[in-house]
């Protein structure tokens, strides 16, 4: 952008210069046709005797003044033009340094910034894998956990069938004890009442 603006302000100044110097030719050739003229009415007017080489003298002078003065016009401006050219050229040139210098210093913060990015998606592609890893180990360990608590249900069930049959079965021998204890009360309380009557009856 400096550039194309210094470039623009050349070719503006040159635009100008050329101007200023066409300026200085048209007036250079108009004084020139008004000393050709003055010249061709001084020769066909004899009749006043004048001076013709002061004339000319005079004309010459004039015109070299204001050929001088047209010419230090344009080399003043020109001066004046290139000098502020120059000064713009290098406040702009200073400008355009403090620009580098800022697009430098915010490339690093770029990179500084793209690296940290990087790090941080490494470390969340790394955290994502561990977030895979722990739930697929979770499913299998709740997968076991459930088979495990099938199989202790299964056994639950099995061990309680168990019980309730022994509970029967001892009931069962409980009867039969039951049953067995009445009957040798039974042939208990007959043998003594046998004894009792042996003895009330001796031979």
């Amino acid at each position: 952008m400096a550039k194309v603006e210094l470039e623009s302000n050349l070719e503006s100044l040159t635009d100008e210069i050329n101007f200023l110097r066409q300026l200085y030719e048209e007036e250079l050739q108009e004084l020139r046709s008004q000393g050709s003229d003055t010249s061709v009415v001084l020769s066909m007017d004899n009749s006043r005797h004048l001076d013709m080489g002061g004339v000319l003298a005079e004309v010459r002078a004039q015109f070299e003044d204001i050929a001088g003065r047209s010419r230090a016009e344009a080399e003043g401006l020109y001066q004046g033009k290139y000098e502020e050219l120059k000064l713009t050229a290098g406040k702009q040139g200073d400008d355009l340094r403090n620009t580098r210098s800022q697009i430098q210093e915010l490339s690093r913060r770029i990179q500084r910034i793209q690296a940290e990015i990087d790090a941080l998606k490494n470390q969340r592609s790394g955290l994502e894998a561990a977030v895979a890893e722990a739930e697929e180990r979770g499913e299998l360990a709740l997968k076991d956990a459930r088979a495990k608590l099938g199989g202790l249900e299964g056994a639950l069930q099995q061990a309680k069938a168990d019980l309730a049959r022994q509970l029967r079965e001892h009931q069962e021998l409980m009867n039969v004890k039951l049953a067995l204890d009445i009957e040798i009360a039974t042939y208990r309380k007959l043998l003594e009442g046998e004894e009792c009557r042996c003895g009330h009856n001796p031979r």
